[in-house]
């Protein structure tokens, strides 16, 4: 054959397969745009807005609200000194109303395992213990001289550290004439509770540490700031123990974490006589919805509810001198502080002594820098010496760590073999409450029904729901349909009825609530199948907080181990539980199955998994309507928190003091023989 011929032959053949490829090319891109756009228009979400944040908002709607009244109930007791006296005492009665009970005051035991001497000054190492081996470690600073002297105790900020950082302030009170007594927090210095063998810390930081013993605290009714406070307390009564301390001129001043504990600390100790708050004076609500909600520590439950900010903790010692300390660049609220001390002005100037409240401000960021350390010092010698020359420090001092560490290891918990550990002492305390539980439980179900919903912060609602079908598809075999469920004053439900095509009237309604997420679910055409194949007619939801309401994780700080801790503690503050909010959207999907004419007379079973565990669990318990609920992957008892501390996402099921009362088992066995089960 001629060359050319050949030639030809091939650019034929090439130009072919080109064409070829091409079309090839264009049909697979054309079915890949296809089923884009196909599986594009398969949209689970059922709310008819979309705003990740929109739970959030719901809720501070409820803490602005909470301190409207309460701006409201101050703004009539500035205008005169008696109801400026009511309205403080009655601030004192609202914090011992939500503090929980204090232990009985045991012997103290305090021993000095240690003493340096140093230019000016002398400090010993001191254990004692604030109840019976749980054991507190401080140092003492002691000035030359004779004394008696007057002493401030200092409460240390966040910081593993404890008491290590601070001798700077301190050593400038000794030589000024004033003893400090620096105590170690549960969680910091040597009383970190999560530690290996060879005494390191097993969290990140001492603010993930608080959260996490906040947790066991709170399901028995109690604090950590509580804690904080009963230690503080116990201090002071060691301070009294000595010859060579003034038990009239006492004080207490703190930074950050330890400007919280100066806080919860004034209204209830009475013997403190002057006080300065340091990088924490702020409003809570402006903290709340900037920042969300800080470590464990630093927030009571109830406080929204009881109409509590953090300037009524500060009255509560009114008319006694306070200083504030800010900075302007602090990650503590400036302009929040500013407000708040303008209240708290008004509130010294209705008890007729504006001249004992003061605020210091410097061009820096958190802490206590000299020029804030000057301006406590000339504070507590103005109030306590009657000398009001300003305070300079001259030089920084070190100190050896040698001299103040208490312990052989450096902690506690590795140190002392008879100590007990906060969560040993919450297992404890939880087997106590055996005897407690079981005796209200025979009380009937009728008295626990009364306490769950005291607890969860809930009644069984009145206001009627209203369904919007958003959506809806149909399927070969069955048909799938969107609905938003609206109940007056609560968040939207949003939920995807699956109808199969063989339904009858003997088929279940299954409310399935996935931890993960209804689409989840609805994206698995095998879970799908399964129901459908049963005839079973399937009702995938979303409660607030999951799902399609889910607050992004980027608002919750990894360090506090829950994805939802800013809405946790709000719920908490404000008095609703999230429990307990969940429980309502739960009777609220029971409404809809009672009167959607595709679902009511039917049985209605819910399976559940995760953290929807215990809300179903008190749902079950309350209302008759749910024939059985199946649960898996779920905790069966708020012991199993305590037991194991260190886990995630608990403040999802905590419920202030639940342990009290009952536990998980008390309501399963109450609801009747196998309503609830825990499956797995």
């Amino acid at each position: 054959m001629p060359k050319f011929k050949l030639l030809g032959i091939n650019l034929l053949i090439n130009k072919l397969s080109l064409m070829n490829r091409r079309f090839t090319t264009i049909a697979l891109f054309a079915f890949y745009i296809l089923s884009f756009n196909i599986n594009a228009q398969i949209n689970y979400d059922a709310l008819s807005w979309r705003m990740n944040t929109a739970y959030n908002h719901y809720l501070m709607r409820y803490v602005h609200q909470q301190y409207a009244d309460r701006e409201n109930e101050i703004s009539k007791a500035f205008l005169s000194k008696d109801a400026m006296i009511e309205y403080r005492d009655d601030c004192i009665r609202r914090y011992k109303k939500i503090i929980g009970n204090f232990p009985d005051k045991g012997i103290l035991n305090a021993k000095i395992v240690g003493t340096s001497k140093h230019d000016g000054f002398r400090i010993e190492r001191i254990i004692f213990e604030s109840v019976p081996k749980r054991y507190v470690t401080a140092n003492l600073y002691v000035p030359d001289g004779e004394g008696p002297f007057p002493v401030a105790m200092e409460v240390c900020g966040h910081g593993l550290g404890g008491k290590i950082p601070a001798p700077q302030s301190a050593v400038l009170f000794a030589l000024n004439k004033i003893a400090v007594l620096v105590v170690d927090p549960i969680g910091q210095g040597e009383r970190i509770q999560f530690v290996d063998k060879n005494s390191q810390t097993l969290t990140r930081g001492s603010t993930t540490e608080h959260t996490l013993l906040n947790e066991g605290a709170n399901l028995l009714g109690n604090n950590l700031a509580a804690y904080e406070y009963w230690d503080n307390h116990r201090a002071i009564d060691y301070l009294e123990t000595r010859s060579d301390i003034d038990k009239s001129r006492i004080g207490v001043y703190g930074s950050s974490g330890g400007g919280t504990q100066t806080s919860y600390l004034v209204g209830l100790d009475d013997r403190v006589m002057v006080a300065s708050v340091c990088s924490y004076f702020t409003k809570r609500e402006r903290v709340l919805e900037e920042f969300g909600s800080s470590d464990g520590c630093q927030h009571i439950p109830y406080e929204g509810r009881e109409h509590l900010e953090i300037a009524d903790f500060v009255l509560m010692m009114a008319p006694k001198p306070v200083l504030i300390m800010s900075g302007l660049y602090d990650f503590v609220d400036y302009w929040g502080a500013t407000q708040a001390f303008a209240e708290l002005r008004n509130v010294y100037s209705a008890l007729g002594s504006p001249e004992k409240v003061s605020m210091f401000t410097i061009e820096d960021g958190h802490g206590m820098p000299k020029a804030k350390r000057e301006a406590l010092v000339t504070w507590f010698r103005k109030w306590m010496c009657g000398d009001d020359t300003p305070v300079k420090e001259n030089k920084e001092v070190s100190i050896p760590f040698t001299d103040l560490q208490c312990t052989t290891t450096g902690q506690v918990i590795t140190s002392l073999a008879d100590q007990i550990s906060i969560p040993d002492y919450h297992i404890s305390l939880s087997e106590q409450y055996d005897i407690q539980r079981n005796e209200f439980i025979k009380k009937g179900k009728s008295a626990v029904k009364d306490k769950v919903f005291e607890l969860l912060g809930i009644s069984f609602p009145k206001e009627k729901i209203t369904v919007e079908q958003t959506g809806s598809v149909k399927s070969r075999n069955y048909d799938m349909i969107k609905f938003q469920i609206t109940r007056p004053g609560q968040m939207p439900v949003p939920c995807v009825v699956i109808y199969p095509e063989g339904a009858t009237k003997n088929s279940p309604v299954v409310i399935y609530l996935n931890e993960s997420g209804k689409n989840e679910i609805l994206t698995d055409e095998q879970t799908i199948g399964t129901f459908v194949n049963r005839n079973e007619i399937l009702v995938a939801a979303d409660l607030r907080g999951y799902g399609e309401t889910a607050d992004p994780m980027s608002l919750n700080d990894t360090k506090y181990w829950n994805r939802e801790y800013r809405n946790a503690m709000i719920s908490m503050h404000i008095g609703k539980p999230i429990m307990g909010q969940r429980v309502i959207d739960i009777i609220s999907l029971l409404d809809f199955a009672e009167t959607d004419n595709l679902l009511k007379g039917h049985k209605v079973n819910i399976i559940a998994n995760g953290s929807y565990g215990p809300a179903v669990v008190h749902a079950a318990f309350l209302d008759q309507r749910i024939d059985k609920a199946d649960i898996s992957r779920s905790v069966k008892s708020f012991n199993e928190y305590l037991k194991n501390p260190m886990q995630r996402d608990v403040y999802t099921n905590v419920l202030y003091g639940i342990l009290k009362y009952y536990d998980l088992n008390n309501l399963i066995d109450l609801s009747g023989k196998n309503r609830i089960r825990f499956v797995d």
